[in-house]
């Protein structure tokens, strides 16, 4: 199931932030997304092939150097998952508050 890879990769604090810094960017290297993190090149390659592999990001070479960008597509798909709950879940709940407050009214 395709939403596993994306939470379980998403899961990792240390994912997030390389996911967060690609989200702020066009595109970066795996050189730029190091700056300001403590972590060596061969747990971010490690990093970065899970975010690959879980469809949140793209790789394009150019020249000697690898760009990764964020693949909206992985996007779509948690958005997608998020929707499906969300349509089944929070009517109810906001109906529920809705009852709540018009008690409290009176």
């Amino acid at each position: 199931m395709m939403e596993n890879d994306i939470f379980k990769a998403l899961a990792d604090p240390t994912r997030r932030t390389i996911f967060e810094k690609l989200a702020s960017s066009q595109s970066m290297n795996a050189s730029a997304l190091r700056d300001g993190m403590s972590i060596s090149q061969p747990a971010m390659s490690q990093h970065l092939a899970v975010l690959r592999q879980a469809k949140l990001v793209d790789e394009e070479r150019q020249g000697r150097f690898v760009h990764y960008r964020v693949n909206p597509d992985g996007l779509a798909l948690i958005v997608q998952w998020v929707a499906r709950y969300s349509t089944t879940f929070w009517p109810d709940r906001i109906d529920a508050l809705r009852q709540t407050l018009k008690e409290m009214d009176q």
